[in-house]
């Protein structure tokens, strides 16, 4: 048991050939290995070179690695063992320590195993770049973070007292005034801008934490970090997030507790005043998480990223930046939250998010609450899908067809009938990834609604998003997570194919949604889509539910059984009360 609490089994391999293999599994299995050589042996050293460490690299071993020069005679041979240790080292940076030992002299054996223990609680190659004292990026950011935290009047520098408060709440208590000054001085000499007229400066903070790897306190960073949520990888860990409970047809969206607060970090990290952050200005924004949540899919080119500033340069606007927000909310709520935390939000975790009311709830009460409407858009190839969600966030039109091979996001502001501001999130389902997706039957529990484009003048594409729409009503019906579908005829700049009006209109009408609305991209000319979409949510959830003749003969049976035990009900319920009637004149009578 080591001195944490933490049980550890110490296994000595065999060196016989015939248990290589063996070896080699319990190699793969370590936690950390102990390497060990004779100090009065050269040839010994020479093993370590040549044989076990280029085969621990060709295992693919990637945990710490131990050196012990054993049979250490007196203090005087460490010298010796550095020198000789310092080529092997360089050309093995997994190496982290060697130390020399004596087993029959009781020397420095317990040293050995505690720091192989600490290598493995609390470990450096998470935290700094082997070979040298520089902090990994994402431990610097973490850094960062911490800084800030505890930085409580925000000038950019822990003061004394900042800094008892800094190590009362997450180390052992208050540092003594008289450790401060010596603290200070030790700074000022090595690192002049690690402290400034007021205290502490970031440059100082993380000085010193990589100070502490070359003076060997590899705890107090990781005694620091786990006591501000951080796990092993240099990321909060998810118990910090409450559990969510929710039905499939449920969402998450932000409260308006946390959209207060990233209003108020969008004007902070606008630098120049002018109403959008600049890539510096986001990159800056989120220094204190691991990394940019929004540098790849499905959050890259979700939002329009161009628009103008006042001074003439492009970047994200508030309501684009509080739509990717939104967008994440939607898709990972405690990724969400963890980045909010990241930031700088210092409120209870579960004040940042709520859980919507039921999508099913929503349709029987005709109306939706929602925030943010999730649309599914449906179609063909070449369809115009992509195109659609481009002008949604503003890209200019361009007749490259580019197909897309997976699910494709783009999220903006919609202002409702009423002037509220609403958060559309349009999700491209390709066409070949429609069968999956309808594979699971919750698949279309957290759609709003769907659209259904077609490029009106090519009556195959149309034939095949009329058999999208079958299929998607087929999958709500049996499935009970039906959604309002709307159709979307696209190209409405070029001559439509012959009886295509008169097609349209009468599956529109058999399967009970709106009639198609014309749309041409090219030309600019939306219809109204987006707020259709919006109005057609959260005003009528209700209606446009495609119903398929099965459906239509189902809800008829169901709807004839139900009138037949009512009849049925009712009656009895009659003669009942006539029996009851008839007794009581009888008796009457007899009186």
């Amino acid at each position: 048991m080591s001195p944490d609490g933490v049980p550890f089994t110490i296994i000595d391999t065999s060196s016989r050939p015939e248990d290589s293999d063996k070896v080699d599994e319990e190699l793969l299995a370590a936690d950390v290995i102990i390497l060990t050589y004779a100090c009065d042996r050269q040839a010994t050293l020479e093993s370590l070179t040549a044989f076990w460490l280029p085969r621990l690299r060709d295992l693919g071993v990637k945990v710490p690695v131990i050196v012990a020069a054993c049979k250490l005679q007196h203090e005087n041979q460490k010298a010796g063992i550095e020198e000789a240790m310092q080529p092997v080292m360089q050309q093995f940076p997994e190496i982290e320590i060697s130390i020399g030992c004596s087993a029959s002299m009781n020397l420095k054996v317990l040293d050995v195993f505690s720091f192989a223990q600490k290598s493995v609680l609390y470990p450096l190659e998470p935290l700094y770049f082997r070979n040298s004292n520089t902090l990994k990026p994402r431990f610097a950011r973490a850094l960062k973070r911490i800084f800030i935290l505890s930085d409580r009047n925000r000038d950019s520098s822990l003061n004394n007292a900042e800094f008892n408060d800094f190590q009362a709440k997450y180390f052992i208590g208050p540092v003594p005034q008289s450790a401060i000054q010596l603290l200070v001085k030790y700074l000022r000499k090595k690192y002049p801008e690690g402290v400034n007229e007021h205290g502490l400066t970031l440059a100082g903070f993380q000085s010193l934490h990589a100070d502490f790897k070359k003076i060997w306190h590899r705890e107090v960073p990781w005694a620091m970090l786990r006591k501000f949520g951080y796990m092993d990888d240099i990321r909060l860990a998810d118990h910090l997030i409450p559990p969510l409970t929710r039905a499939p047809d449920q969402s998450v969206e932000l409260t308006n507790e946390a959209l207060a607060f990233l209003k108020k970090v969008f004007v902070e990290f606008d630098v120049d005043c002018n109403g959008i952050l600049q890539p510096e200005e986001l990159e800056e924004l989120f220094f204190t998480a691991p990394e940019s949540p929004w540098t790849g899919p499905p959050y890259k080119d979700a939002a329009d990223e161009n628009v103008v500033g006042e001074n003439g340069i492009t970047g994200l606007s508030l309501e684009a930046f509080l739509s990717k927000w939104a967008l994440m909310t939607l898709i990972d709520p405690t990724f969400s939250v963890k980045n909010l935390l990241y930031i700088g939000y210092t409120g209870d975790p579960s004040s940042a998010i709520r859980v919507t009311r039921r999508r099913s709830f929503d349709r029987k009460l005709q109306h939706s609450e929602r925030d943010v409407i999730q649309c599914f858009v449906f179609g063909p190839r070449s369809a115009g899908k992509s195109s659609l969600l481009k002008s949604f966030i503003r890209w200019p039109y361009s007749e490259i067809y580019n197909p897309t091979n997976e699910d494709h996001y783009a999220v903006n502001v919609v202002d409702d009938s009423m002037g509220k501001k609403k958060y559309l999130v349009l999700r491209e389902i390709p066409e070949d990834g429609v069968k999956g997706l309808l594979a699971n039957k919750e698949s279309l529990a957290s759609c709003d609604i769907a659209i259904i484009v077609h490029d009106r003048s090519d009556e195959s594409s149309w034939r095949a998003s009329s058999k999208l729409l079958v299929d998607i009503a087929a999958h709500g019906e049996d499935s009970g997570f039906e959604v309002p579908c709307l159709i979307v005829a696209a190209k409405d700049d070029q001559v439509s194919f012959t009886m295509a009006a008169q097609e349209s209109t009468r599956v529109s009408q058999d399967m009970g949604v709106e009639a198609p609305i014309p749309i041409s991209l090219l030309l600019g000319n939306l219809n109204d889509l987006f707020l259709r979409i919006v109005t057609a949510a959260t005003k009528h959830p209700h209606l446009s539910i495609p119903e398929t003749d099965v459906g239509k003969s189902r809800k008829l049976y169901t709807r004839l059984v139900n009138n037949t035990v009512l009849f049925v009900s009712v009656g009895a319920a009659v003669a009942i009360v006539g029996v009851t009637l008839f007794s009581a004149g009888k008796n009457a009578q007899v009186s």
